[in-house]
């Protein structure tokens, strides 16, 4: 059998091959509906299945995203990847993902590797971006969208939460318990660099600290990410002679931890120990007891990345103010910080 071509559809849709090329890729100029349908229906009727790869060729530019995130494997990574291959699917657009293992050579490996494969544009979560990464994008004229960081070595367009509000509304909250004071797991960097989330979240917590007159002089304890490490310093801290009353955790997943060393060390929480995280996994609800935590509208943050990066107004001119867009922190109770 003949192979059908984009030639058969504009024949049996009495039609141009532009016309035809308009509808498959739903632009760059409208279709009337009438003729869209013809169109439609000649795909179907003949089964005819565009050649990507030849498009790709003609554009310059695949169907793809490339997104690069730091650990797919930890909750919040692998929601927010799932969130962007949701968004992108509703713009006909398919996801490449790339862990970079907080590697500066991996995230650089995998920008060269997706540049090159020509995808429409990047979604970037790097943890604190190094100046040879920024170097490649600027050398391949990239389109990129950074999400989550901020990172100062690029100064392309970002989505962000309100880390530092978020932080703040949590200490707050815990304060308002009538804790003495409020410990802080940030991150394992001594000097974290700007834009860093885990940066921001230990700005807020000492801004609220200070405001309500509480010292942070040692009250701030670095500590990994993920909830397994997390939990080794959680041991160390809560079994010492000076365990906190209060904790706030700079991620869920140190959070999680955090509650897994309380339950080995049978400290009650929240009766003896109050406990907030930040990112509202799934899994903070299903904790003993469930994880009060920080949310962000993850979904409609995934939908602002992958829009900026498609549409054409990307590089616009604008203070890095106005090309930062930033979404709402909410505090999402539960019981683990003592309401309930």
């Amino acid at each position: 059998m003949a192979k059908v071509t984009r030639d058969d559809v504009a024949r049996l849709a009495g039609t141009s091959t532009a016309v035809v090329s308009y509808v498959i890729n739903n632009g760059p100029r409208p279709v009337a509906p009438a003729t869209r349908e013809r169109v439609l229906a000649a795909i179907k009727e003949l089964g005819y299945r565009p050649d990507r790869v030849a498009q790709a060729m003609a554009s310059r530019r695949t169907d793809l995203i490339g997104m690069i995130v730091p650990d797919a494997r930890q909750p919040f990574f692998a929601e927010m990847t799932h969130a962007v291959e949701q968004a992108a699917a509703e713009r006909g657009k398919m996801v490449l993902v790339g862990n970079s293992d907080y590697r500066n050579e991996r995230e650089i490996h995998y920008l060269r590797a997706f540049l090159g494969m020509r995808v429409s544009g990047l979604i970037l979560v790097s943890q604190g971006m190094s100046e040879s990464a920024a170097a490649e994008i600027d050398a391949w004229d990239a389109r990129v969208v950074l999400l989550h960081e901020r990172p100062e070595a690029i100064d392309d367009v970002a989505v962000v939460t309100d880390d530092i509000g978020g932080a703040q509304l949590a200490t707050r909250h815990l304060l308002e318990h009538g804790h003495e004071y409020v410990v802080c797991f940030g991150g394992v960097e001594s000097t974290p660099s700007v834009g860093d989330p885990v940066a921001d979240h230990v700005e807020g917590w000492r801004r609220a600290m200070h405001e309500s007159g509480r010292a942070t002089e040692g009250r701030l304890f670095q500590a990994p990410y993920d909830r397994y490490a997390a939990y080794e310093v959680a041991l160390g801290l809560l079994s010492g002679p000076s365990r906190p009353p209060a904790i706030f955790c700079s991620t869920d997943d140190q959070a999680i931890g955090v509650l897994r060393a309380a339950r080995e060390l049978r400290i009650d929480v929240p009766g003896d120990l109050a406990v907030v995280g930040f990112d509202d996994v799934k899994e903070a609800a299903l904790t003993d007891p469930p994880l009060t935590t920080i949310s962000s509208d993850r979904p409609a943050m995934a939908r602002a990345a992958v829009d900026l990066v498609l549409d054409d107004g990307l590089r616009v001119a604008g203070s890095r103010r106005e090309r930062v867009k930033q979404f709402p922190s909410a505090l999402i109770i539960r019981r683990s910080c003592g309401c309930g």
